[in-house]
């Protein structure tokens, strides 16, 4: 193989070096200062860890990071459970009800955060499509699932089933209906067969959606904004308020880095399922 020459290796880091400053700029900077920011004193006197400690012992940040597990916890379970399920029925079932829905169950991707929370608000609301319908029937139905836990996960849940099913859907089809007719054809039971081979496939794809999940709602601000109530809230709500209303700059400095922390987990998780060898792969 011909050596590069020192020109070659000029015009490569040439090429490089716009995309690496911006890169440095507009990602690693602001992610330094945020940092050396929340170890910063109220007073601006030096290092400190009074904002860490303020958001693991007042009762209202403690509330709020409560709240916000919560939520994200129940939404990522709930987005895998339906996800996987459906997922499986678009790639074992072969009917003109799967095809609709593979073809539309991708809809709400493309549907703005925004307009897609005050559409749902229009029907959910106490006063909304759902009430005026029952009052066709001399009922008076109130969902009440304005400003509370319920209404921010049926949210959540809205957005994150279609994105985690293309996920999931990806790597179901991705076994060959080959080796599963075979485990068939030997006795296979189909539980034997989703056990022992259609999850074990498909588990890294499912942590990946997981990942996705976890970090994307730890950092939600759109929907607890607009459907959340006032207390608790969630985290990207809190972090907002300390910052644009409070000018606590500190502080919310370190929420950002709290909330990091909590996205690292699940990344960690993921990085560890992925790297950790199964027992096939050793033969």
């Amino acid at each position: 193989m011909e050596k590069r020459t020192w020109k070659t290796n000029l015009f490569i880091a040439a090429m490089i070096a716009p995309s690496l400053i911006l890169t440095m700029g507009i990602i690693i900077y602001p992610i330094i200062n945020t940092i050396v920011t929340s170890f910063r004193s109220s007073d601006g006197s030096g290092f400190s860890l009074e904002h860490y400690k303020f958001i693991f012992t007042d009762k209202i940040a403690v509330n709020n990071i409560t709240y916000t597990m919560g939520i994200v916890i129940v939404t990522v379970m709930g987005s895998i459970v339906i996800s996987y399920l459906l997922a499986l029925y678009l790639r074992f079932t072969d009917s003109k009800i799967s095809k609709f829905i593979g073809t539309m169950y991708l809809l709400p991707r493309f549907i703005p955060q925004l307009v897609a929370v005050y559409a749902m608000i229009t029907v959910i609301r106490d006063t909304g499509l759902l009430n005026r319908i029952s009052r066709l029937f001399g009922k008076d139905f109130r969902p009440g699932l304005m400003y509370n836990a319920k209404g921010i996960t049926l949210m959540n849940l809205w957005f994150n089933i279609p994105f985690a099913t293309m996920i999931i859907v990806a790597s179901l089809s991705a076994i060959p209906d080959s080796v599963i007719e075979s485990a068939r054809d030997v006795g296979a039971k189909k539980l034997n067969v989703f056990f022992k081979m259609i999850l074990p496939l498909s588990f890294k794809d499912v942590m990946i959606a997981m990942t996705f999940v976890f970090m994307s709602n730890v950092s939600a601000f759109t929907t607890p904004y607009v459907i959340g109530g006032n207390n608790p809230i969630m985290l990207g709500v809190y972090l907002r308020k300390q910052f644009s209303e409070y000018a606590n700059y500190e502080l919310a400095a370190a929420l950002s880095v709290v909330m990091f922390l909590f996205s690292s987990v699940s990344a960690v998780i993921y990085i560890y399922t992925n790297l950790k060898e199964k027992e096939w792969e050793k033969v």
